[in-house]
């Protein structure tokens, strides 16, 4: 089945086999190696993308459900000329370590700075409990979002 939906601020149209997921059509046939498939289930929360502002778990959307979205991968994220302030307070407070959630985490983190920028500590732990991580123990991931959140207050955009 042809699908067309806006990746990262871009139009694509893809051919996907009806079964297909979001998570393996942005991965396999569009090149998008930064979303991250682990569990399939939508348990760990490393598939986390962003369909038309919300956070949602691609392993669990099939790639036909994204006819006319807006898809933002953790690459969409992304600054051309250097990190952004999220990215540098997750590297600031070495809240990666073997960098599998990390996708995942940021995306997760990126939807609630932009929806709650005032957010406190319990609120981060709330959101990112969907999402798992087995190297860091939470703590300095939970640091890093509250940390950011200044950039996110400022104007009420994405940085």
């Amino acid at each position: 089945m042809p699908v067309k939906f806006e990746v990262n601020g871009k139009p694509v149209e893809v051919e996907v086999e009806p079964r297909l997921t979001l998570a393996d059509c942005l991965r396999h046939h569009l090149g998008l190696t930064g979303t991250h498939v682990g569990c399939e289930h939508g348990v760990c929360g490393a598939c986390t993308v962003l369909v038309d502002g919300a956070a949602v778990r691609s392993c669990l959307m099939l790639a036909v459900q994204a006819e006319d979205a807006k898809v933002v991968t953790v690459e969409g994220l992304s600054l051309e000329q250097g990190l952004t302030p999220l990215q540098t307070s997750f590297r600031k407070h070495h809240a990666l370590q073997c960098g599998f959630c990390t996708p995942g985490m940021i995306t997760t983190a990126h939807a609630l700075l932009s929806e709650e920028p005032g957010c406190d500590a319990d609120r981060v732990r709330e959101v990112l409990s969907g999402n798992l991580c087995r190297c860091t123990g939470y703590i300095s991931i939970v640091e890093a979002v509250l940390d950011a959140r200044a950039a996110y207050q400022r104007d009420g955009k994405r940085p």
